[in-house]
């Protein structure tokens, strides 16, 4: 088996276990639509980072704070959480919540929450390990409509500044934010030119397509970040999911979740 067809059985399994966690917690804090067009993205970059707790690693920071679910059952996936600790998604005591919560020990790099903080953040960590002169690199993943902040362009103008070649932001770029179409709220388009004029480079993807993932995850070029924009689908592999704002919120009841899994077998 290719590694990406096992990646691709990864993601499927992504999926599934994302909408039995949501259905076990029965909470709108699984933001269904924003998790689900995180999976092909997930599965790639963590095939491609060197996972330790070592000082040297290699960073995923979930700016994009919502999709905390994705970003859970990727760490199950690859052995750095438990199913047992995963399991306790939303539920009383837990310590994984709708937004993940800093842990280095269980893979979760930052706290995430008001859009905006998690690129100025992975900059900062960035500009360290460049400083110190480790050989890791910083991956930062951002929404479409966190790209609407102004906290978020000044970011980017700080990245270019530093030549921050060992950090690549990842735009996940699904068309909709919890209030309805990106677009109809603040068109970001053309988005590649904006960050080509901010100094990155910049390319432009299928964000459910592995082997195109995969093979943007290692562009670097010298004294730049580099950009890619994943162009997803919100809710991606439930047709009732798929493109639907209220699936931002969404909560997962036992006919829908039966449907959902159908869909997917």
């Amino acid at each position: 088996m290719s590694d990406i067809e096992k990646m691709k059985l990864d993601a499927l399994w992504m999926r599934k276990r994302i909408l039995g966690l949501a259905l076990k917690s029965g909470s709108s804090g699984s933001h269904l639509g924003g998790s689900l067009s995180l999976v092909e993205i997930l599965t790639a970059l963590y095939n491609a980072v060197k996972i330790s707790k070592d000082e040297n690693r290699d960073r995923v920071i979930l700016s994009k704070g919502h999709g905390a679910l994705a970003l859970y059952t990727v760490l199950e996936l690859k052995g750095i959480m438990t199913a047992e600790l995963v399991d306790t998604f939303e539920t009383n005591g837990t310590h994984l919540f709708a937004h993940a919560s800093r842990d280095v020990e269980h893979g979760i790099e930052f706290s995430g929450g008001s859009l905006g903080l998690g690129i100025s953040y992975a900059i900062g960590v960035a500009l360290a390990c460049k400083t110190k002169g480790l050989n890791n690199h910083i991956y930062v993943i951002v929404g479409d409509g966190e790209c609407n902040e102004g906290i978020f362009w000044e970011a980017i103008m700080t990245a270019h500044k530093f030549e921050l070649d060992n950090m690549t932001i990842i735009v996940d770029n699904n068309g909709l934010q919890a209030d309805g179409f990106t677009k109809e709220i603040v068109d970001m388009s053309p988005m590649d030119a904006k960050f080509e004029a901010f100094g990155l480079k910049t390319m432009t993807i299928d964000g459910h397509d592995m082997e195109a993932i995969s093979n943007a995850l290692i562009i670097r070029e010298q004294g730049k970040p580099v950009a890619i924009i994943a162009n997803t689908i919100k809710g991606k592999g439930i047709s009732f999911m798929e493109n639907e704002a209220a699936w931002h919120h969404g909560v997962l009841n036992q006919k829908k979740y039966d449907k959902a899994m159908e869909e997917l077998a």
